[in-house]
């Protein structure tokens, strides 16, 4: 039987004997099973971890060990870190971040491995500067922990060791460049506009999905030009980032981010910006990327677009009163019959009023003679708000004329 059966099958007693393989691959991937299966208080799973952890002949196994005591839980991994350190467990947290420090010196580097994921853990900022210092410790396997650990500090100082790292090998790499996203000022951010043109799809990702984060308009132009990166990830993760960046930029230039927003989403294929755009009108949780998602549908979507109108016309009843504005305004400038046919279906009474309102306003502006008829029928709705909508917009249509 395979090690994925006896993992899904929760035998974690099978999965402990294959830690006697002679095969390095099946004993790191009982040790990744048991890492995500054990709980803190299965000491044999601990026990037979902590022993691959100091005594296997592979280091790959060893740094696999290290991380599954990791997840089983910051007691496991103190188990390993407790006979070089004398860590009680019961002492002040700058006392346990001081000792794990001083073990992130060991000479065995899985002991230094565990050091970096346990300050991570304990999230004291005196072990700060041991972590950065770590970041150029020769094993491969400590910078990558000590990257992965600086991050969970959010902290600016340790902004130019990670820096450091973007030329390391690949793993080390993309997790210096999660953790400069994870701190996201200015400063930690900027190295990352280079990483846009990685050759590393993730590495790519990383950057496009945290340059959102900043607080000026610098990598508006290079996020629009990753809207034409080959992986799909990296486009979607661009767009999401224009848009929080238009939600974080200091309001006295938020009109001049929209403007070259537009313009250079404009020019990418509709496709790419429209499916992340709706994607954020729908599910996002934050109002003010709503509202900016509903803005820039209105502006750079195809008339023709079904899935940014139908978007649009299901944000008319958004909780948010600012959101189901803008969606009204951008069905107002994409017009056409595709908004005409979406919003004549949105008048019935199964819709909420207010969205009921803004549907007939805005077929006011661009309906033709099929609205003006279906409208008419609407002049006794039960809705004073729709009716005193639907007059106007029956003046207007039939000032107009055929």
């Amino acid at each position: 039987m395979s090690l994925y059966q006896h993992a899904r099958d929760g035998n974690v007693e099978r999965l402990r004997d294959a830690l006697g393989s002679e095969s390095t691959a099946v004993r790191k991937r009982a040790v990744e099973f048991l890492g995500e299966l054990s709980d803190v208080d299965e000491q044999a799973t601990i026990d037979r971890l902590l022993r691959a952890a100091t005594t296997d002949e592979d280091p790959a196994v060893r740094g696999a060990a290290v991380d599954a005591l990791d997840d089983i839980g910051e007691s496991a991994l103190e188990q390993l870190l407790a006979e070089l350190t004398g860590t009680s467990g019961s002492e002040a947290e700058w006392v346990t971040a001081r000792k794990f420090a001083r073990a992130l010196r060991a000479d065995r580097p899985e002991l230094r491995m565990a050091a970096a994921r346990a300050l991570g853990r304990l999230g004291d900022a005196s072990g700060l500067q041991a972590l950065v210092n770590a970041l150029n410790d020769d094993d491969p396997r400590v910078r990558l922990r000590a990257c992965e650990a600086c991050g969970t500090f959010a902290d600016p100082r340790a902004v130019p060791g990670l820096t450091g790292r973007l030329d390391d090998e690949p793993r080390v790499k993309r997790a210096a460049a999660n953790s400069l996203g994870n701190i996201g000022t200015d400063q930690a951010l900027a190295p990352l506009l280079d990483l846009l043109a990685d050759p590393d799809e993730s590495v790519r990702r990383i950057a496009a999905g945290a340059l959102g984060k900043a607080n000026n308009p610098e990598p508006v132009e290079p996020l629009a030009r990753a809207l034409g990166d080959e992986s799909a990830v990296v486009r979607n993760a661009a767009v999401y980032s224009i848009i929080e960046l238009l939600s974080n930029v200091p309001t006295q230039q938020s009109h001049a981010v929209r403007d070259r927003v537009v313009s250079e989403l404009k020019q990418a294929d509709d496709e790419t910006v429209v499916e992340p755009l709706v994607e954020i009108l729908i599910d996002g949780q934050q109002r003010r990327q709503r509202r900016n998602a509903a803005w820039i549908l209105g502006r750079v979507a195809e008339p023709e677009s079904t899935l940014a109108v139908e978007a649009l016309a299901e944000a008319l009843a958004d909780d948010d009163p600012q959101t189901a504005q803008f969606a009204a305004t951008s069905l107002k400038s994409l017009g056409g019959p595709v908004v005409e046919d979406r919003l004549v279906d949105r008048l019935g009474t199964e819709h909420p009023e207010d969205a009921r309102a803004k549907a007939v306003f805005v077929l006011g502006q661009v309906g033709g003679q099929t609205t003006l008829d279906r409208l008419e029928a609407l002049t006794d709705d039960e809705s004073a708000a729709v009716r005193k909508r639907v007059f106007s917009a029956v003046s207007k249509l039939r000032a107009e004329g055929p």
